[in-house]
């Protein structure tokens, strides 16, 4: 829990570059094994968690350190590497996004290497129609001058696609990227309540599958589709220059394949919308699985989990198989037919040939503008099929880029620095988790924390302790009643800047994958502003430097994740205290204890309190039982009430989290 408070209050620094000079941080530990030190690091981090936890609270105190510069909330737009959503039906915002990843000039170089595929069996035919006529200088030469003129024809067709592939692969990527970004900006506004209904497995595979699926529709799939289409039109136009008859006699197959194609595709991409939930339900039990590692090792879960992830991925593999029988069956038709072509030419321009309507030439192009003609088609049928999942996919993207959260990010009044005093008040609280509305937590839920003061906040687990820290951070809104800071109602006020001026250490806090001083640093302002001696002097008022140099790189250490962390803006004036020391052993809670009472000075402070020596110093304690403060008073006089609650949770020495 240390490590919480390293995080989160130091609100002034900011994640932390360990490249820089001015971050630069001497190490002076003595070398230590890779393995021991691994075990190391957890051992200390483990029995250490409070003091790093405080680390980061104590560098919001002014006296500590200098107030850095802000910079402004990237999260509700930077407009760099984001999209704006489009507005207009879902399959023309998907051709937008096509239009924005700048795919126009490889369309262009597209049409270069068409026309050039496209014009060889003309001009073949012609060769065809030279070798067989009678051989003279005349033939000769002019043979040498085809073939030579064709070759440098076919060399600008090769340039023009390989410049086509290079831009469409290039373009996907920038269209995936600007994807992946949007769609994660778009998951970070949205509220809390969000995140209590959708699976964290689900939002991943929609950052990871969908955005890649959609990004190779709109590009590559794309360009592949529109180089068979651009084909098979010029081709059929070639067809009908070189033989009508023949033509018209050909493409009799043609409508019956385009009404089975049309078919193929709406039943692909339902199915592949199936496919993708379905993968993303196994993504969800997996991400919970691994993250969880240490209670499904505790009871001795695996092989059960096995099973049920088996299951679903085996619900997948019924899906897969669902779409590679229509693939199979839809492509062996397109197979058939484009044979069925060729044969029919073979017929019929053998009749022809006979009765002297066609030279060689003429039906040797005519037989290749055919074979490219069916080679299109099954290209147009893999480009629609693969077409059909990127728009399932994209409409689960559009689904949530259209997502307007209920809270605003970074809007609303802010109170004036030298009015502003830290007064709370819940008012009249009626509230209930939009997880589980049919579950009242707050019935008229009424409390005054007077500014300056240290309040305890007590009760058995369930009585909605961490869910007075919720809403005095605005994570969720009540359904009536109001809760009030220096008598405005927080609704009213920017989130960005209240929750700035409110510091919380959780009761159960993470730190990220990233080394302590980047974690130590994570809540500031401005990150260009953090050197390596104010990250050390948070560290050493926190009580913390010492074990962190006791690891090989010192502040430079790179933790696991799932540590702790504590939240918190540069000048934080209200203390949110969530059961901080009920993880820690007496010494550290007293190290812990320590710090805590230089941050709390001059602040509004509500400790949520498990443990005695946390409370007993409270100026005023209150008592929650189902939603409703049924006690109130200081700590001696709660004591002796003999009936009361207080005094028999007392008796328990514990107090059950919320």
């Amino acid at each position: 829990m240390c490590a919480v408070l390293l995080g989160g209050f130091c609100a002034g620094l900011g994640p932390w570059d360990s490249s820089s000079q001015q971050g630069a941080l001497c190490t002076c530990s003595p070398s230590v094994p890779r393995g021991q030190a691994q075990g190391t690091l957890k051992q200390d981090l483990a029995l250490h968690q409070g003091e790093l936890a405080l680390a980061r609270g104590l560098w919001a105190d002014e006296r500590l350190l200098p107030p850095l510069p802000k910079v402004n909330s990237l999260i509700h737009s930077s407009g760099v590497g984001t999209l704006r959503r489009p507005a207009g039906g879902r399959q023309w915002q998907t051709w937008r996004l096509m239009r924005r990843g700048g795919s126009s000039t490889a369309v262009g170089f597209l049409a270069v290497s068409s026309v050039v595929t496209m014009s060889a069996p003309f001009f073949l035919g012609k060769v065809i129609d030279v070798i067989y006529a009678s051989p003279t200088m005349d033939s000769s030469a002019s043979l040498t001058d085809l073939c030579l003129g064709l070759t440098c024809v076919f060399l600008c067709g090769a340039a023009a696609n390989a410049v086509r592939v290079y831009l469409m692969q290039s373009s996907g990527q920038r269209i995936v990227n600007r994807l992946r970004t949007s769609l994660f900006s778009s998951v970070l506004r949205q509220d809390v309540a969000f995140f209590d209904k959708t699976r964290t497995g689900e939002l991943i595979n929609r950052l990871s599958s969908d955005t890649a699926l959609l990004g190779r529709s709109v590009t590559e799939n794309l360009s592949d589709g529109l180089r068979a289409g651009a084909q098979a039109s010029v081709g059929i136009g070639m067809m009908f220059f070189v033989s009508p008859a023949l033509a018209t006699f050909v493409l009799s197959v043609v409508p019956p394949m385009s009404i089975l194609a049309v078919a193929y595709g709406r039943y692909l991409r339902n199915l592949s919308k199936a496919t993708q939930d379905s993968l993303a339900q196994a993504t969800q039990l997996a991400e919970e699985c691994i993250g969880n590692i240490r209670t499904v090792r505790a009871f001795g879960k695996e092989v059960a989990e096995v099973e049920k992830y088996s299951h679903r991925v085996d619900h997948v593999m019924q899906l897969a198989r669902k779409e590679a029988f229509a693939r199979a069956g839809f492509f062996g038709a397109t197979g058939l037919s484009g044979n069925l072509i060729v044969l029919s030419v073979l017929y019929k321009g053998g009749l022809l040939m006979g009765a002297a309507h066609m030279t060689v030439g003429e039906l040797s192009s005519f037989l290749m503008y055919a074979f490219w003609v069916g080679l299109s088609i099954g290209g147009l049928s893999s480009f629609y099929s693969e077409l059909m999942k990127g728009l399932g996919a994209g409409g689960r993207l559009w689904e949530l880029l259209e997502r307007q959260p209920q809270m605003p990010i970074d809007e609303g009044v802010t109170l004036r620095e030298k009015s502003f005093q830290g007064a709370l008040q819940f008012k009249n609280v009626h509230f209930a988790y939009p997880a589980r509305p049919e579950v009242p937590i707050f019935q008229d839920f009424s409390l005054s924390i007077p500014a300056g003061s240290v309040t305890a906040l007590v009760g058995p687990s369930g009585s909605g302790k961490s869910t007075v820290v919720s809403l005095l951070l605005r994570l969720y809104d009540p359904l009536s009643g109001a809760v009030l800071l220096d008598g405005h109602d927080i609704r009213q006020l920017n989130p960005a800047w209240l929750r700035s001026k409110i510091g919380t250490v959780s009761q159960e806090p993470v730190l990220f994958s990233c080394s302590i001083a980047e974690n130590i640093a994570y809540g500031a302002d401005c990150p260009s502003s953090v050197t390596a001696e104010q990250v050390e002097r948070a560290a050493e008022a926190a009580n913390a430097a010492a074990f962190i140099r006791k690891f090989p790189r010192a502040f430079h250490t790179v933790v696991g994740e799932k540590g702790v962390l504590l939240s918190g803006g540069p000048n934080p004036r209200i203390l949110l205290l969530d059961e901080a020391t009920s993880a820690l052993d007496a010494e550290n809670e007293y190290l812990v204890q320590e710090a805590l009472d230089r941050l709390m000075e001059g602040r509004t402070v509500l400790v949520i309190a498990h443990r005695l020596s946390t409370i007993k110093n409270a100026d005023v304690v209150a008592v929650l039982d189902r939603g409703k403060v049924t006690e109130h008073g200081k700590h001696e006089e709660l004591l002796s009430r003999p009936d009361g609650l207080y005094r028999r949770l007392m008796s328990k020495q514990s107090f059950p989290s919320a």
